[in-house]
Order: C-alpha cells, then sequence, then structure tokens
C-alpha cells in the first residue's frame, strides 16, 4: 500500500488516526510538528502527507508550500485536515494544490478511507 506521512500535533488523534490507516495496510510515518514533518517528507518521499493545518514550529500551510516548492516533493499528494471547513485557509491550501480536507471535528473513518484511496488514485 503507501507510505503516509502524518504530521498532527494532537497525539490522540495522530494514534487513532495513524492505526486505522496501518489496518488498512498502509506504512505511516508520524510528526508532532511541522518542521518535523517538513524534514520527514524531504527524506521519505511519501505517496501522501495528511497534514494539519495548525501546527507548532511550522503551520500547515508553510508545510504545504515548501512542499510545493521543492523539486523532490512537489508533486506529493497532500490531504488536509482543519477544523472548519470555513475560511480561507481551505482555500489557500487547494490553491497550493492540496488534494482534498477532512474537517477533524466530522470525518468519519469511511470518508478517511475514500479520501485517501481517491487521493491515490486506488
Amino acid at each position: 500500500m503507501a507510505k503516509i506521512v502524518f504530521i498532527e500535533d494532537e497525539p490522540a488523534l495522530q494514534q487513532s488516526l495513524g492505526d486505522f490507516l496501518r489496518s488498512n495496510g498502509h506504512e505511516v510515518m508520524a510528526a508532532l510538528n511541522g518542521e518535523d514533518g517538513l524534514a520527514m517528507i524531504q527524506k521519505e518521499h511519501p505517496d501522501l502527507v495528511l497534514l494539519d493545518v495548525i501546527l507548532p514550529r511550522m503551520n500547515g500551510i508553510e508545510v504545504l508550500r515548501a512542499i510545493r516548492n521543492d523539486p523532490a516533493t512537489q508533486a506529493t499528494a497532500v490531504i488536509m485536515l482543519t477544523n472548519s471547513e470555513a475560511g480561507e485557509t481551505i482555500e489557500e491550501a487547494v490553491r497550493l494544490g492540496a488534494k482534498a480536507y477532512l474537517v477533524k471535528t466530522s470525518y468519519s473513518l469511511d470518508e478517511v478511507s475514500e479520501k485517501v484511496k481517491n487521493v491515490l488514485g486506488a
């Protein structure tokens, strides 16, 4: 299956969603902040990045911008995680090439699975 980097600063969400993705056969590597996550992306060259918007030490939009500006990672698929469907953040993420987003307060595991499959073209 896919190699996924999951950047999320809430350990419980990182654990539960990471476990779900692993149970679906994916290799999941996790980071708790934007800087560590970007370094992991640059080292591991994942198939997909699940990226929280609000992160310490470099927010999700900054990480996404850095991914897109690096020729080695610019084609990496990204799904953003956000607390709200509204706002300029989603628009900015889509403009920067995020393939999809999940609202953390209302997603289902079926929705996660479906978006991952769609983004990966599986």
